[in-house]
């Protein structure tokens, strides 16, 4: 599967060796090709060896950039030799496009220092990054100043850039759901509309009494109903579950799927506790799951900002995300905690095939029989990005927390979804959480992606993003109205 299309500006600067710009053109599409990505590139038929130095070559090449904009996520720089800065600043600034940017240099050998074979591009790449930020270009730096395109230092960089190409391209315009309103006694879910509109991000609304409706027009024998409940038997295992509360429960996902696909959303944030289960019966937590499978994320109590969260973490790592609560210290351990949902995580996340079953806190204060549709299982253990996003309403911006960690083997026995969790200085990421508005939810996924998401958030959606990891934070906001 691609990992995204990116538009390649291969630096060459005329009194340099032309032979490293050539054999430079040639080895980095190869190496793109094999970690994934397809390319945008100038070909040795449009410029010398499809390299940018003169004027001319820079319009060709932002012109060729401009007529692939709707597929091109990010722009490589790089700079086989000293490159010509002005070259390439005016390829990104007259394409138009505002994409993130990777620039690259390539390290001299030492054993190749002569003056026809020398690259000079360590010094190159400080006079492209100062003329990209004269012309107000924003763009992002591999680890190591010069690096081997073919070294496992530089496929780190590029699978960190492709992430951030893609959370960023996904945010920008992005359209999600949101099914009722948010349940009276969570406060702690609200979120702007409004700001999350300026950052390119639209909420479709659709009221719950008008899901309910569209559930009661369903016949038990329509063939949609019939197909989603063989999806659902096909998902997880129903054989404890009453065969009416299986019902329902498809006529609803036949619901969610058709809103979902006639307004083009790529999640949503659902009113479940308690609307749900007193007028239909059933939790829709196993529906939730499938959608997750299927990467279309779905946060539970109409968490909306939460569910942004969710979907950057899905686009940095390609899987699915799942939210959970920040829910009980871990014996006497400060680095760990446990973490919790009802559940609907999606399946790939538990160590064992889940089960559907009642929800305990539910069933306490409900007939039994409305209460089905949870999924019990515990998250198997291994790496874990964890990932908040919240709305200021107060200041007009976006903020965030990320922070990576490890969930682990350790036992934790109680009804739900369940997971422990390890992360380095636990207590200050969570003293951060508090004293900064955050919410009780926060969202997982089962990859290492926080380099990418950070990269993404900070430096090219402008928003106010703690990373633990680092624990420093940047100050960004998004400025409304702009894009």
């Amino acid at each position: 599967m691609s990992k995204g299309t990116l538009g390649v500006i291969v630096g060459n600067r005329g009194f340099f060796p032309d032979s490293v710009a050539r054999d430079g053109h040639e080895q980095i599409l190869s190496i793109l090709r094999n970690e994934g990505f397809e390319t945008v590139c100038l070909t040795p038929e449009d410029t010398r060896f499809g390299t940018v130095d003169t004027f001319q070559d820079a319009k060709a090449c932002a012109d060729l950039f401009h007529r692939n904009a709707d597929k091109i996520d990010g722009i490589l720089v790089t700079l086989p030799n000293f490159g010509d800065e002005r070259g390439i600043a005016n390829s990104v600034r007259l394409s138009g496009l505002n994409v993130p940017i990777l620039v690259h240099a390539y390290p001299d050998d030492m054993s190749k220092f002569a003056i026809g074979s020398r690259r000079d591009s360590f010094c190159g790449k400080f006079s492209v990054c100062n003329n990209l930020s004269q012309y107000g270009i924003r763009f992002t730096l591999t680890r190591q100043h010069t690096v081997d395109p073919s070294s496992q230092s530089f496929r780190e960089d590029l699978q960190k850039f492709g992430a951030t190409c893609r959370v960023v391209r996904g945010l920008r315009r992005v359209r999600i759901g949101a099914v009722g309103v948010r349940p009276s006694s969570f406060n702690s879910v609200r979120y702007s509309e409004k700001i999350l509109e300026a950052a390119g991000i639209s909420v479709e609304v659709i009221d719950i009494a008008e899901v309910l409706r569209r559930v009661s027009r369903l016949n038990d024998s329509d063939s949609e109903v019939s197909a989603k409940i063989e999806a659902i038997k096909s998902f997880v295992s129903t054989s404890a579950m009453p065969t009416t509360a299986l019902t329902v429960m498809a006529k609803l996902g036949v619901v969610l799927d058709a809103w979902i696909a006639e307004n083009g959303l790529v999640g949503t944030a659902i009113q479940c506790w308690t609307t749900l289960q007193e007028y239909i019966g059933i939790v829709p937590c196993t529906l939730m799951s499938m959608m997750g499978s299927g990467l279309l994320p779905s946060a539970c109590e109409v968490d909306v900002a939460g569910l942004i969260g969710m979907y950057a973490l899905q686009l940095a790592s390609g899987a699915p995300s799942a939210i959970v609560d920040w829910n009980n210290n871990y014996r006497n351990d400060p680095d760990k905690c446990v973490l919790f949902h009802c559940s609907n995580f999606p399946k790939e996340f538990y160590e064992e095939p889940p089960t559907v079953d009642r929800h305990e806190i539910l069933a306490s204060v409900l007939p039994i029989s409305n209460t089905w549709g949870t999924l019990q299982g515990r998250i198997k253990a291994g790496p874990v990005t964890l990932l908040r996003v919240s709305t200021d309403d107060t200041k007009g911006t976006i903020s965030a927390y990320i922070a990576e960690g490890t969930l682990t083997s350790d036992p934790a026995a109680t009804w739900g979804g369940i997971g422990v969790v390890n992360v380095p200085r636990l207590q200050d990421l969570l003293r951060y959480a508090c004293k900064n508005n955050f919410e009780h939810h926060v969202a997982i996924n089962l990859n290492s992606v926080a380099d990418g998401i950070t990269e993404a958030m900070r430096e090219y959606l402008g928003w106010s993003l703690y990373s633990h990891d680092y624990a420093s934070h940047a100050e960004g906001s998004l400025v409304l109205n702009a894009r």
